[in-house]
């Protein structure tokens, strides 16, 4: 059965070019179109489409409006256009928080330049995100865990609360996990690695704010993410956290409580010096950067001290990063089905018989804290 796809975009060229691409895949339907946030959430109501594609600025109701409005009355998967800005990406990053799936750039020179490019892009997205988990009946958007970024800054010597009880954690195949409620086994851990992909913004979020200023490990943070958006992602996550949160640069020293984002467009390493190297983005490599040359230099360097944990997101890149950690000695955790936004990641881990554990996204935070000593 064919995707239905709602088109939202106040640009009658872009609303066009949007409905052609979509409609030349036999297997997507474009069933409607709406030119603002208002007319986006009747249509939406009315059609009930499979997948909605968002612009932000419009006149009458905003992007980011109509999403919080959709989600409340009729949860549907939403596919973000964005402009390749550092007000774009903070644009976008709130329509994730109010519950889109994942983003495109609005380009209009790739769409000239580049149609066959952006076509398969688009069409693969909406495919992908018409799986997703984030159309379910009564879907409400989950509490804050900080406060929004507009906010002042976390004080960074804020004590934690008192944790919840523990959940045991979930198993797949022979993967390990933390049963009967039991926390996983305490370790001092030179580095905390964790790779994410759609879906993964608001999943570091949660998981981030669930850390202590005084985290004991280092942390890197791979997510697929354009060049233009990780700066302004890591300054969010800063604001939000007790930990320190900075956009990485050739040359950064890991230590304790501090968590390093790899910068879109680039690769990230790290040496046995804990030094980071920030390498121009491969064309070979589909993911720039990528959750694989990260885990792969983590290995190598630092053996069995490592904790990787592969959260949400399309595709299978960690996997083999993974592979080698675990060839190493070190622990690797999944994020579980039933709280990812896209099963894809996390289950290249868990089919490959590489998960040490597989827990919620709930509880990955606080079972990190518990974790490194």
């Amino acid at each position: 059965m064919a995707v239905k796809v709602l088109v939202v975009d106040d640009s009658g060229f872009f609303r066009r070019r949007v409905s052609e691409i979509l409609s030349a895949d036999p297997n997507i339907q474009v069933v409607g179109t709406a030119t603002n946030g208002r007319e986006a959430i009747d249509q939406a109501l009315a059609l009930k489409p499979d997948v909605i594609t968002m612009d932000y600025e419009m006149p009458m109701m905003d992007g980011i409006t109509a999403v919080r409005n959709i989600m409340q009355r009729c949860p549907t998967p939403v596919l973000m256009f964005s402009s390749l800005t550092h007000e774009g990406a903070r644009v976008t990053l709130d329509a994730l928080d109010a519950g889109a799936v994942d983003f495109l750039p609005k380009n209009f020179e790739d769409i000239s330049r580049n149609p066959e490019k952006v076509k398969a892009l688009l069409c693969e997205k909406v495919h992908s995100i018409a799986r997703s988990n984030r159309r379910y009946s009564g879907f409400s958007q989950p509490a804050p865990t900080a406060a929004p970024a507009s906010s002042a800054p976390v004080a960074r010597s804020t004590p934690v609360a008192p944790a919840a009880p523990a959940s045991a954690g979930r198993t797949s195949g022979s993967a390990h996990a933390a049963g009967g409620g039991a926390s996983p086994k305490r370790k001092s851990y030179r580095l905390v690695a964790i790779g994410t992909s759609t879906g993964g913004p608001v999943a570091l979020q949660r998981v981030l704010t669930q850390l202590p200023a005084n985290f004991p490990a280092p942390i890197v943070l791979i997510q697929h993410m354009p060049a233009a958006f990780t700066k302004a992602f890591a300054e969010r996550l800063d604001k939000l956290c007790r930990i320190s949160v900075k956009e990485a640069e050739d040359g950064d020293q890991l230590r304790p409580g501090l968590a390093l984002l790899a910068p879109g467009g680039k690769q990230m390493m790290v040496d046995p010096r804990g030094v980071v190297r920030i390498l121009p983005g491969d064309e070979r490599l589909n993911y720039k950067p990528c959750v694989d040359i990260t885990f792969g230099s983590a290995a190598k360097s630092f053996n069995d001290k490592v904790l990787a944990v592969v959260l949400t997101g399309m595709g299978a890149d960690g996997r083999e990063g993974a592979r080698l950690l675990k060839q190493s000695g070190s622990q690797v955790w999944a994020q579980d089905e039933a709280s990812c936004v896209i099963y894809g990641m996390p289950m290249a881990i868990v089919k490959a018989d590489l998960a040490d554990a597989v827990y919620s996204l709930e509880d990955i935070g606080r079972h990190l804290a518990e974790a490194c000593i």
